[in-house]
């Protein structure tokens, strides 16, 4: 007897194998409504600066690792332009949860083929590309992988 009826989310071996080595948990993203508050805050708390930067929309994004544990915090916050812009209200903090992958594209189509919705599809350059898919409760999951390989026009 099936533990759960057509549930796309249980795994094979193989693929459970395939998972532990390529991909891993690499953050969670928050989304701040006042990015230089939140910031002092979390530095207060003995987190620190590891990594910030401007996304393409222009929202800005801050790194932050606890030296002790190394775990990680994205700290987002969005212009009301931007596609990932909502209205901020008590419940939307948790932003994103971002994970490293070997392949953003396959790694989506693989999760959208095993029932996850679909929230911002693949998008990158030669450094990296980006996917999001919805988990079952609709927070967003980051799927970070490699840049986006051009190809030669004489291939």
């Amino acid at each position: 007897m099936p533990l759960a009826p057509e549930n796309p989310y249980l795994v094979s071996r193989e693929l459970r194998s395939m998972v532990s080595k390529q991909i891993r948990l690499y953050y969670s993203g928050i989304q701040v409504r006042n990015l230089s508050r939140s910031l002092k805050f979390y530095r207060y708390l003995g987190l620190r600066v590891k990594r910030r930067g401007t996304m393409s929309h222009r929202g800005k994004w801050v790194h932050l690792i606890d030296p002790k544990t190394r775990q990680m915090l994205e700290l987002n916050w969005y212009p009301t332009r931007s596609k990932f812009y909502e209205k901020y209200r008590n419940g939307s903090e948790l932003d994103h949860i971002g994970f490293i992958v070997d392949d953003a594209v396959r790694w989506f189509n693989l999760l959208v083929k095993r029932g996850a919705k679909p929230a911002a599809d693949p998008f990158g350059d030669a450094n990296e590309t980006l996917a999001y898919v919805k988990d079952p409760d609709g927070i967003w999951i980051e799927l970070i992988g490699p840049g986006i390989k051009r190809r030669s026009k004489s291939s």
